[in-house]
């Protein structure tokens, strides 16, 4: 099982984006880590890391992994939680971004005031290459489970076989990871509830 941490900062992840995509995406996708990180200020991981190292954790996800190379896909990737975690609006994002890069950022963006339930049952709705951002999402997400609490870790992962991992199956490289994953957290489905 790959993991996806070798570009901490865009300085790392330039030159691999260099070689894989045209120069156009690269200047986008500079152009939205630039914009993430100020949006997202000093705010944090649950780990301590700065948060942009999620979102370039993911673009590697979606690059490296996936070998996705749709310019608004991965830029949409980079800018996933703007919406959801800053002050960001889906206007700003679409006027710097394009309206296509806001829609993708927005269907992968917990509603306000929304039952998580909700949200995840609306992703089964989602368009395929928003589905291709929330699992580049995602597999940075658990790549560090085992630095959480065990009671998040068995919440985190339960929900990941139940609603994510159904997503992948359209997607073969995702299947794949999120399959050998889920064997090397197994154990989990015995831990108790609380």
């Amino acid at each position: 099982m790959q993991i996806f941490t070798s570009w901490p900062s865009w300085a790392h992840a330039e030159g691999p984006l260099t070689r894989a995509l045209p120069a156009s995406t690269v200047a986008s996708l500079r152009d939205a880590v630039a914009f993430a990180r100020r949006m997202h200020g000093v705010q944090q991981r649950p780990t301590g890391r700065p948060y942009v190292e999620h979102l370039l954790e993911a673009l590697e996800v979606a690059v490296v992994g996936a070998e996705l190379s749709d310019r608004e896909v991965l830029v949409a990737t980079v800018l996933h939680d703007v919406l959801e975690d800053t002050p960001c609006t889906e206007g700003e994002v679409a006027r710097r971004f394009g309206p296509e890069v806001a829609a993708l950022v927005r269907w992968v963006t917990k509603p306000g005031g929304g039952s998580k339930a909700d949200y995840l049952a609306s992703l089964l709705k989602a368009p395929p290459r928003a589905v291709l951002v929330k699992l580049s999402d995602r597999v940075s997400n658990v790549q560090e489970l085992q630095r959480m609490a065990w009671r998040f870790q068995r919440r985190y992962y339960l929900e990941t076989v139940a609603h994510i991992m159904p997503l992948a199956g359209a997607h073969p490289w995702f299947a794949q990871w999120f399959g050998e994953w889920r064997g090397r957290w197994r154990r989990v489905e015995r831990w108790p509830a609380s």
